[in-house]
């Protein structure tokens, strides 16, 4: 007796399960991820694996992080209908694809010019047009579309850059991982007050370093 392989159908419910077992549990958040589908933003033999959460390899040594990560943040990103959000590492494209579902307006940068060319062909493939992608050095963020009421980083750096903080609006969020590049990295909140910051840590995760500076062409 033979197995049939799962439809789409049932694997997208899966999948919305697992995100739900790993605790993304926000509802705009869940219909975002059903929406999207991941499969759009990996080339070849992963792109059958795009259901799973897992992280999986893509161009310029770089990774599109796993499911329940990328839900986990955007959810405690906590984006509003009306939002203006900055995404720093475009990578594959898939968050800001996500983040297109809850925000007006996402910026994204990436340091790697291939990653932001192939990133903007899947928006337009996919009708996107609140997404502005751009390769820059994201570690200084984008001053001339500043303040940001969102801030998403998705490359680790030891402490929050001063600069992305700087272009936080006061009541704003932002959500990034910290932590030396070879160890275990936390993954944190700040908000920011009329008074400074405040800083909550989410739970531990694993990114690639935030690097300065655009790479150079491939």
């Amino acid at each position: 007796m033979t197995i049939a392989p799962a439809s789409d159908a049932e694997r997208k419910m899966q999948f919305l399960f697992a995100l739900r077992s790993k605790g993304v549990t926000d509802a705009r958040v869940l219909s975002a991820m059903e929406r999207i589908d991941r499969a759009r933003f990996l080339r070849g033999l992963f792109a059958e694996r795009a259901y799973e959460d897992t992280p999986l390899p893509i161009a310029c040594g770089q990774t599109i992080s796993q499911p329940s990560v990328v839900g986990l943040m955007t959810q405690a990103l906590n984006v509003q209908p009306r939002d203006k959000v900055l995404e720093i590492g475009t990578g594959s494209g898939y968050q800001a694809a996500i983040l297109s579902q809850l925000a007006r307006r996402v910026y994204t940068i990436d340091r790697h010019k291939r990653l932001v060319r192939e990133a903007r062909t899947v928006f337009e493939a996919l009708d996107l047009s609140n997404i502005t992608a751009l390769t820059d050095d994201g570690s200084f963020g984008l001053p001339d579309q500043a303040p940001f009421d969102r801030i998403i980083v998705t490359a680790a750096a030891e402490d929050p850059p001063g600069p992305l903080l700087a272009q936080l609006k006061p009541g704003g969020i932002m959500v990034l991982p910290v932590g030396q590049s070879d160890t275990v990295q936390s993954l944190i909140r700040v908000r920011r007050t009329e008074d400074g910051f405040d800083y909550d840590e989410l739970r531990p995760v694993r990114f690639v370093p935030l690097i300065e500076g655009v790479a150079p062409e491939n």
